[in-house]
């Protein structure tokens, strides 16, 4: 079929208030000229200042989902977001163990952007051998990065990822009290991004969706992790306020 946009099956959370999880997802890869396959894993309810309850689906429903779409159309990427029980985990491990050839971008969501967790020390655990092994690359913040490593240094935590089998590692430097933002591509590149003034609510699913669909449209890792940086950076520069909480995205390309 003429013009078929490559599709990307994303396996992540829904949230209500659409500034994070699936509605995130479906946005940057449209942006990036993609189909989005939306595979719910949990039914959040939150809003842009809190999560107040997340309910993990049963892991067969998720699987079931996937294989669905898999068995029907071809899928370029996968793009794995919040997971949420240790079932959903090895649900996820066997949809991702039938296809090996298909890379996978995973997001760690372990905390919402306003600071409540999502996971379990179990699952995190189940996360590190379960899915790491299978990841083509991890695009932590730095909390996530020293919670599913122990690490306090971030190059220690990178390696560990790199060590629990993540092909390539990108830790976002957002949360850290430099100056400057730094993402390290690690073994690769670092990029040095001027610190936006704003707390913002669905950056991190943002920013791997958009490597997820840059993959997806052909381009190798470190052009794909500086042009979703490029993205992410324009989308919160751009972003707005529709809430009491954190700022949303505005997801738009760079001009």
């Amino acid at each position: 079929m003429k013009n078929q946009p490559p599709t990307v099956l994303v396996i992540a959370g829904n949230d209500p208030s659409g500034g994070a999880g699936l509605c995130a997802d479906i946005q940057t890869l449209a942006q990036h000229g993609c189909h989005t396959a939306p595979v719910v894993t949990c039914i959040t309810t939150q809003n842009t200042s809190k999560v107040l309850t997340n309910l993990p689906l049963a892991g067969n429903l998720v699987a079931e989902q996937a294989e669905a779409v898999l068995q029907d159309m071809p899928i370029a990427v996968f793009k794995i977001g919040l997971l949420g029980s240790e079932g959903i985990v090895e649900a996820v491990q066997s949809v991702l163990l039938n296809y090996p050839e298909i890379p996978v971008v995973l997001d760690p969501v372990l905390a919402s952007g306003s600071g409540q967790s999502f996971s379990k020390k179990n699952i995190c655990t189940a996360i590190i051998n379960k899915i790491l092994p299978l990841t083509t690359i991890i695009t932590p913040n730095s909390l996530e990065a020293r919670i599913l490593t122990g690490e306090e240094k971030l190059e220690s935590a990178a390696q560990k990822l790199i060590e629990y089998g993540c092909q390539h590692v990108c830790i976002t430097g957002t949360h850290e009290t430099t100056d400057k933002v730094i993402n390290t591509l690690y073994g690769i590149k670092s990029w040095v991004w001027d610190r936006l003034p704003y707390s913002y609510h669905g950056s991190g699913c943002t920013f791997a969706s958009s490597v997820a669909g840059n993959i997806a449209c052909g381009k190798d890792i470190i052009t794909a992790v500086a042009k979703a940086q490029d993205y992410t950076w324009n989308s919160l520069n751009n972003g707005y306020k529709p809430g009491a909480g954190q700022y949303l995205p505005i997801r738009i390309l760079p001009s």
